[in-house]
């Protein structure tokens, strides 16, 4: 079952410095959070790696569509399963509304868990603010490609299904150490949550049941009361002595004095 996110910003540039910036997507670790490299491959293909929540992933995406002041929209082709559109909208006096659209696969226990935390939704928000930041800061794009991919209005906003070939690739990178412990963790929890249900269930099965035995004093006379141990007095002593001769004659202590067991 896939998630989709939808959050918007407003930066104070004009859009066609707000769109030029977006199209340098190897700037994208200087905003993005948790992008580790963009590689444009082509014109239209693009490498990703990220680590995102402790799970590291990379993937290939394809621009199905990308419209200068406009739209760039994508999907994966390989890796992890995700697919959207960033698109651009002039709003006059040099402000620009940017809005993105993602639609992704959480797959396996720690995406799934931060699937429900809305780890991912919260990040594209991080990451929109962070963008604003960067763009108004530097005054001026990094770069700009001016260039058209696909028919305009053709891609619409896509989803995971245009990213079908991606798929149930659990991503080429694989998982971090940080994303095993934390599945670790999330599993040791839920069995231990089983285990304590279950054990509460059997005492209070059992509780009926229980009864409860006077404590049987050793031989040698020595005694515990309630598992800890006791000076044994000289009367006690010499009582047990005459009760339990060793075959020297001696006490079973050997020497008459008393002990602590």
């Amino acid at each position: 079952m896939s998630t989709r996110v939808e959050k918007s910003v407003l930066v104070n540039v004009p859009v066609s410095r707000a769109y030029n910036q977006w199209t340098q997507f190897e700037d994208f670790p200087q905003f993005m959070g948790g992008v580790e490299s963009v590689t444009q491959l082509d014109d239209a293909r693009l490498a990703w790696v990220a680590e995102i929540a402790g799970v590291r992933r990379q993937w290939q995406a394809r621009i199905l569509e990308q419209v200068p002041d406009q739209k760039v929209a994508w999907a994966a082709t390989e890796g992890a399963t995700n697919a959207g559109a960033v698109t651009f909208e002039d709003l006059g006096g040099d402000q620009t509304r940017v809005t993105l659209a993602l639609d992704y696969e959480p797959e396996g226990l720690v995406e799934k868990v931060g699937d429900t935390l809305n780890i991912v939704e919260r990040q594209a928000e991080g990451d929109l603010e962070r963008f604003k930041g960067f763009i108004e800061a530097e005054g001026y794009a990094s770069g700009a490609w001016r260039g058209s991919v696909g028919t305009p209005g053709a891609a619409g906003t896509p989803s995971v299904e245009d990213a079908a070939a991606s798929q149930g690739d659990s991503g080429k990178a694989g998982v971090s150490a940080k994303a095993v412990a934390a599945g670790l963790g999330v599993a040791a929890g839920a069995v231990a949550a089983v285990a304590a249900s279950k054990g509460s269930s059997q005492q209070d099965d059992s509780a009926r049941e229980v009864t409860t035995e006077a404590p049987v004093a050793p031989a040698s006379g020595l005694t515990h009361v309630e598992g800890e141990p006791r000076i044994l007095t000289d009367d006690e002593i010499d009582e047990g002595s005459a009760a339990a001769p060793s075959k020297d004659g001696t006490d079973e202590l050997g020497n008459g004095r008393s002990r602590q067991v």
